[in-house]
């Protein structure tokens, strides 16, 4: 029996306070999750409904950046913490924090939801670094099982690169809930999903974990899709352009759905609707929102859950209503897979990097003002 046609509910406890239009996106079958681990920001979502959240290098920089938090980096650096241990300290504090107040929806739903992920040092990935995939891979499963260790509502987020895809499998085998991240692509969802399954069916076989408790998701990146069609496609009708992201990720979504149907799981393998929030002035900040309601995750920006919460829409199931054929072979003939998939992983794989090193500049700069103030 699949949970939500079971009594375990996707709806969060304490969402009294969420609107008519939030409620409806809830009730439709999306799981609402949030693009944040900031404290407050996770308050106002879980009241909006919110069953689940995500943590990354930005997120975490933002929050620092912000302030608040001068005095615990004074009693890390007392301790005598590197810049880098002092990043990780934190981001592990952060979702510790996120993770106690999602802890009673991971209970209620019996480990279907109420889960907080956090994101493997990035700065593996960089080019600079000149590690090889095997290399990353093997300091991805050293940091995967030091990270998730003690945590029951924690996902280890790995992302799916060639290093990320070659560590899964090991991972999963040692019972550990991945959320498999920076996915655009039909290929990479494939590989991922195949390495998570192997590793959990031997986490199984050697006793490690159950599959009654085997949980995954699959992050796949929408908005950025669309503005690479922008630039890349400028010739595409009106009917198809914008519509490339939401296209991929329902397909992607109707593969997971066959997959999954007859392997008689205790809890969801889901995919995870990730970058919804619009790039174009010209379209309402809940375009994907509506275009993906009815099931799994929306990891909506909390931006994008306060412009859902004021809309006054009701939304409704539009997750397997496809583009009418026409503007689908349109989109197919258009569309070199392959070469938006280089572009888009190149350009994620830098967006990955990058803010783990400004969050490490923060820290640093944090550092120098304090030690000034000694």
């Amino acid at each position: 029996m699949r949970l939500r046609d079971s009594h375990l509910s996707n709806r969060n406890p304490r969402s009294e306070l969420m609107s008519a239009s939030l409620q409806s996106l809830i009730d439709s079958g999306t799981k609402l999750y949030l693009d944040s681990v900031e404290p407050s920001e996770i308050d106002q979502n879980l009241k909006w409904g919110a069953v689940g959240a995500t943590s990354n290098p930005a997120i975490i920089s933002g929050i620092v950046k912000a302030g608040g938090f001068d005095d615990r980096i004074d009693a890390l650096l007392s301790e005598g913490l590197d810049d880098e241990a002092i990043a990780w300290a934190l981001t592990d504090e952060l979702v510790t924090d996120a993770e106690k107040k999602f802890a009673a929806i991971h209970q209620s739903t019996a480990g279907n939801a109420g889960w907080v992920s956090f994101e493997l040092d990035p700065i593996l990935e960089d080019p600079d670094q000149n590690l090889s995939p095997s290399d990353i891979a093997t300091r991805y499963i050293e940091l995967g099982k030091q990270w998730a260790a003690g945590h029951t509502n924690r996902m280890i987020k790995v992302p799916a690169t060639e290093a990320g895809l070659l560590a899964l499998e090991e991972l999963a085998a040692a019972g550990i809930t991945l959320n498999v991240t920076l996915m655009f692509t039909g290929d990479q969802y494939h590989a991922a999903r195949e390495a998570v399954w192997k590793g959990a069916q031997r986490a199984a076989e050697s006793g490690t974990r159950s599959l009654d408790q085997f949980k995954s998701v699959y992050s796949i990146f929408i908005s950025r899709i669309d503005v690479y069609t922008q630039k890349e496609l400028p010739n595409l009708s009106p009917e198809a352009q914008g519509n490339v992201g939401i296209l991929n990720a329902k397909r992607i979504w109707k593969e997971n759905q066959l997959f999954w149907a007859d392997k008689n799981l205790k809890l969801e393998q889901e995919l995870i609707f990730a970058s919804t929030g619009t790039k174009s002035k010209d379209d309402p900040p809940w375009k994907y929102v509506a275009a993906l309601a009815g099931s799994d995750i929306q990891t909506n920006p909390p931006s994008t859950n306060e412009a859902v919460d004021a809309s006054g829409k009701l939304f409704t199931r539009e997750v397997d209503d496809m583009p009418p054929q026409a503007v689908q072979d349109e989109i197919d003939a258009a569309l070199d897979i392959k070469a938006m998939h280089k572009f888009l992983m190149d350009e994620g794989v830098d967006k990955f990097v990058k803010p783990q090193r400004e969050l490490l500049a923060i820290i640093s700069a944090k550092r120098d003002e304090l030690t000034k103030q000694a």
